[in-house]
């Protein structure tokens, strides 16, 4: 598929969920240097998966995903990308479902599971199927991210909004948001550019 084909798909695909959903519009949620409470979620291997899981870690990247949108579909390699980098730097990925399953059968936990083991994800996938985890973030789009750094026992928001600057073409990727904000809290500093507008399909609130 060429770029310009793509490019289309994803304008229409917008057009599609903003006719079907309306304008999302901003949620409250957690703010920059807040602490992130603890949850607790099932994962797609059937284990409750919460913050406590993470606690020998320097930090978290939290992605809000899903299986049926595009968006999410084109960023799955660059999330695996980036967990395959940051777990071993003290970083791994832990992917989230926000959506209410019953709008799309694709985000049923059986798809989410045949998701994660076709595509061999190397990371934790959750589903939120209570949508509390997901409102208390303020997530407003699939995918958007979250970069947490554990300082004296508490996961602090350091990063919140989109992968990278490109959804389309991951070869003329400029800006990798998430991969800068990680590099930069591993160094000592903070994240370089702390907020991001997260680009991809709106959540799905029951």
């Amino acid at each position: 598929m060429n770029t310009r084909i793509f490019r289309l798909i994803m304008i229409l695909s917008i057009l599609l969920l903003n006719q079907r959903n309306g304008w999302a519009q901003l949620a409250k949620g957690y703010n920059l240097g807040d602490a992130v409470a603890d949850f607790q979620l099932k994962s797609v291997d059937d284990r409750s998966i919460s913050l406590a899981n993470y606690k020998a870690q320097k930090g978290l990247i939290v992605v809000f995903t899903s299986n049926h949108c595009p968006f999410a579909k084109v960023y799955e390699d660059r999330i695996v990308a980036l967990d395959r980098k940051f777990s071993p730097q003290g970083y791994p990925v832990l992917a989230i479902m926000p959506n209410d399953p019953a709008a799309y059968e694709d985000d049923t936990f059986e798809q989410m599971k045949m998701r994660a083991r076709d595509k061999a994800y190397p990371f934790s996938y959750a589903m939120d199927d209570t949508q509390v985890v997901a409102r208390s973030f303020g997530v407003t789009r699939t995918p958007q991210v979250y970069v947490l750094n554990q300082r004296d026992g508490r996961f602090i928001l350091e990063y919140v909004g989109a992968i990278d600057d490109n959804p389309q073409d991951p070869v003329n990727i400029q800006r990798r948001y998430v991969d800068e904000a990680v590099t930069s809290l591993l160094a000592g500093r903070p994240a370089q550019t702390p907020l991001t507008k997260p680009i991809g399909c709106a959540i799905k609130w029951k």
